[in-house]
């Protein structure tokens, strides 16, 4: 596409063109005055059009060269940025300014670089809605063929019902999980705080999911010091740490325990700041994440099914938000989650948070 000479070009180019006039001008004069002697009054020497005329010409090159290249990086931003207001994120501005190594071209990799997330984000945002679509679509149609065969056959109309109830309850979980991200996501959440025992919270998490463990053939066991108090949002943070620890129990192997361990550490940010920190983690002995993919498993609806070679892993039911929404929410309180594999087999979910930090403040590793 070819760039349209601005009012800045034009600008630059006759304020030099003329500067250097000037200059060739009064260097002509002063070469002229202290060589000859004084003219005549009323009468200019004709001589003096030649520095004028010398450097009327030698300027507009120059003048014109200055200009194109203080306003070209501005023309090639400009266009850019009506290729990122239309959605075409793709652009990048750093190839068209060559070997450049001034402001103009740091101005333009904080462009491209802001391209470059801005297309990442877009891209996400395309996945979301067909990871939605694909969610919604599974369970309606689950819905749809039990209405069917409970047309067909009346006399399986109990279980029928009882199917699409078990349907209509997934959905239902499903959209509160997906507007519970959305509200992380957007930073609408924003709870009152109150002082609470982790400790407790944990217990009674690992109490309520200890029935669920027990139908799966598993158990729950809580390894934790008597108490760290700490200022949460207690309904957003019971809901991370519910969400990693079921989350282990439904893809731990049967007859197997799924570790729930907590210790306590003081801030390394600080000598006698006097912040502690809790570092909670959860082992199960699932099939496990390969270490390369133990990030992704924190975006949303990434269960990494083709890692899971047991067909009874690949049933297990979820929406893959989870831990999705685990990690937003500890990043409110200022603490963080990550996952590695864990030795001899299953995945360790470790998650770190503060007794009190600034809301959004992440820990460091």
């Amino acid at each position: 596409m070819q760039l349209p000479l601005g009012r800045l070009f034009w600008r630059v180019f006759f304020l030099h063109w003329l500067a250097m006039v000037a200059a060739f001008a009064c260097a002509g004069f002063y070469l002229y005055a202290t060589g000859h002697t004084p003219p005549p009054p009323g009468e200019m020497p004709w001589v003096l059009l030649i520095p004028v005329l010398s450097g009327a010409a030698v300027a507009l090159p120059v003048a014109f060269a200055i200009a194109w290249y203080l306003s070209k990086p501005l023309r090639h931003l400009s266009l850019a940025l009506r290729d990122a207001a239309g959605a075409r994120f793709e652009v990048r501005v750093s190839p068209a300014l060559g070997s450049r190594r001034d402001e103009f071209a740091e101005l333009a990799r904080e462009f491209d670089d802001m391209a470059a997330r801005l297309q990442q984000a877009a891209m996400q945002q395309r996945q979301l809605f067909h990871d939605v679509s694909h969610e919604l679509r599974s369970p309606l149609a689950r819905i749809q063929a039990a209405i069917g065969l409970m047309q067909q056959d009346p006399e399986s109309a109990a279980a029928m019902g009882e199917r699409i109830a078990r349907e209509a309850e997934r959905l239902d979980q499903f959209i509160e999980e997906l507007l519970t991200l959305h509200k992380l996501e957007a930073g609408a959440v924003n709870p009152a705080r109150e002082r609470l025992d982790i400790i407790e919270l944990l217990a009674d998490i690992v109490q309520d999911a200890a029935f669920e463990a027990q139908a799966r053939g598993c158990a729950v066991k809580l390894d934790a010091p008597d108490t760290f108090v700490a200022e949460v949002a207690g309904e957003t943070l019971y809901r991370a740490f519910e969400n990693v620890v079921r989350n282990a129990i439904k893809y731990t192997a049967p007859h197997t325990t799924v570790e729930v361990r907590a210790r306590t550490f003081k801030s390394s940010q600080g000598a006698g700041d006097g912040a502690g920190w809790l570092e909670i983690s959860v082992g199960d002995r699932g099939p496990g994440v390969p270490v390369e993919s133990c990030e992704e498993i924190f975006e949303p609806f990434r269960r990494l099914e083709s890692y899971q070679r047991d067909a009874a892993m690949r049933s297990v039911p979820g929406t893959g938000l989870g831990l999705a929404i685990a990690r937003r929410a500890l990043a409110l309180h200022g603490g963080d989650i990550r996952a590695t594999p864990r030795q001899g087999g299953g995945l360790l979910v470790i998650a770190r948070l503060p007794s009190m930090a600034a809301p959004g403040k992440p820990a460091s590793r």
